[in-house]
């Protein structure tokens, strides 16, 4: 399917592939609508499951067509702008976040290894105790 829209986009200009990138958002808009009336009547898990399922299918929607129409919309000159300080954004907060990911990882390996050698004693005991018993 990728490669056969990646074919008609070919065929298009950068202007017009830039509708094929916003036009599933517009589609899922109405179901953003509907989650929102679902709220406001206390429909509370189906408008949950609306929002959810709309967020999800936007993202992916919008991932799949973002990758096939890229190298269109970056011919346009504000989008190469516009994505270059997305792309500069993401990478000062990877920057940020990175050592604190990186302290989190540790931990949760020190708590992983005093865990698994926590169970690795007590299965011990267990077995200590099954065999004294015979």
């Amino acid at each position: 399917i990728k490669a056969w829209i990646a074919e008609r986009i070919q065929h298009l200009s950068p202007p017009l592939t830039l509708v094929v990138f916003v036009v599933p958002a517009a589609l899922l808009f109405p179901l953003k609508i509907v989650g929102l009336w679902l709220l406001a009547h206390h429909y509370w898990f189906s408008a949950m499951v609306v929002v959810v399922f709309a967020k999800l299918a936007g993202v992916g929607v919008a991932a799949f067509i973002f990758d096939v129409t890229r190298p269109k919309l970056l011919q346009m000159a504000w989008f190469k702008r516009l994505y270059d300080v997305v792309l500069t954004i993401r990478a000062r907060a990877h920057a940020l976040v990175a050592p604190i990911m990186a302290r989190i990882k540790a931990a949760m390996a020190r708590l992983r290894a005093r865990s698994s050698s926590r169970w690795l004693r007590m299965i011990q005991r267990i077995r200590h105790r099954v065999q004294s018993a015979r």
